[in-house]
């Protein structure tokens, strides 16, 4: 049975007089906001060191991927939410299905555009040795793949795995004289849409990293074209699109365009989800893309390792594109105007 990660840790790991313990759940978009929280903690003495982690494990011996998450369950609703169970939104595939939908319909978004997508990013997996899925993987291989909730198929949807990471949140002095480099935290936001169902409501047009993105970026006194790389959650690739559009790398409504010229693949000038994201490489929630972004402004990646990795974004995106989380990273430390020098 999945158990989430809750306060009990402290206990099952034997950890005695903490100074701070908090079990944060906001679906994907946790790790951004653990590592927020963590910060500020850090930054007003409420602790000296503090570990995000996250693990699951939702696979088990002989039983299929799909299965993990309870297919085939809907969960009850009651009232009036019982009625989208009723209509068949049941499942996160179904209801992210109708968010691409919509998307195609308004700005003619195709099939192939969010293949380009998964091919760029089963790319960046091959150079990263562990990743789950590191075969090579072609357009045609993308459109022969089995639906899964039109317009989505199989190689649009992200991966189940078992494992766990942690990210280490201390002080920017303590953190110079550690093993490792250290990674600098310049930025954070959210954004929380929580839209009504209603003829006004832009579902699968805008997502919460409108807001987050827009919000972490004036903190860290940076812009967009400041970017160097990207780590953004991909429990879809519809999820990719979407979310590179509201952070405003192409105007809304062209993410379809900007994927399909493999702008984003190795070699592209805009390197997103360096490791395979949760599409190729594994679906640890938000620490996937979070631990991807450290590894690169590390200079850690390897085979993979982007050429200028100074200021990285990372994304998290939980529920069905309602909630958002947003972080930026840099190898540097932050000038007096947030910048890195």
């Amino acid at each position: 049975m999945k158990q989430d990660v809750t306060l009990a840790l402290q206990h099952d790991l034997g950890l005695g007089e903490l100074r701070l313990l908090s079990a944060m759940h906001a679906y994907g978009a946790s790790a951004g906001s653990m590592l927020a929280y963590a910060a500020m903690a850090v930054r007003h003495g409420m602790a000296t060191a503090i570990a995000c982690v996250f693990a699951d494990a939702p696979r088990r011996p002989r039983a299929a991927a799909g299965d993990a998450y309870g297919r085939g369950r809907a969960q009850a609703q009651s009232g009036f939410l019982g009625l989208r169970i009723a209509a068949g939104l049941g499942s996160p595939n179904v209801r992210y299905a109708l968010a691409a939908r919509r998307h195609m319909e308004r700005y003619g978004t195709t099939s192939e555009q969010l293949g380009a997508i998964a091919v760029a990013q089963r790319a960046w997996a091959q150079l990263n040795p562990r990743a789950q899925m590191r075969s090579s993987l072609t357009l045609d291989d993308h459109q022969r793949s089995r639906p899964i909730a039109e317009p989505l198929r199989l190689l649009d949807c992200c991966l189940v795995s078992n494992g766990g990471a942690a990210v280490i949140v201390t002080s920017a002095e303590r953190a110079a004289g550690l093993a490792q480099p250290p990674v600098h935290i310049l930025g954070f936001g959210q954004g929380h849409p929580a839209q009504p169902l209603d003829d006004e409501w832009d579902f699968g047009l805008r997502s919460g990293a409108a807001r987050s993105g827009a919000t972490a970026l004036a903190m860290a006194g940076l812009t967009i074209e400041d970017v160097d790389l990207l780590q953004l959650y991909d429990c879809y690739t519809f999820t990719v699109l979407l979310t590179l559009e509201d952070y405003g790398l192409c105007p809304k409504g062209e993410g379809g365009p900007f994927v399909a010229e493999g702008r984003t693949a190795p070699g592209g000038d805009v390197p997103v989800n360096t490791g395979g994201g949760q599409l190729s490489g594994f679906y640890l929630w938000g620490m996937t893309p979070l631990s991807e972004a450290v590894i690169q402004a590390r200079g850690h990646a390897g085979a993979r390792q982007v050429r200028k990795a100074d200021v990285v974004l990372v994304s998290g995106n939980g529920g069905i594109l309602d909630h958002h989380a947003t972080v930026v990273l840099s190898r540097h430390a932050p000038t007096s105007t947030g910048a890195p020098r």
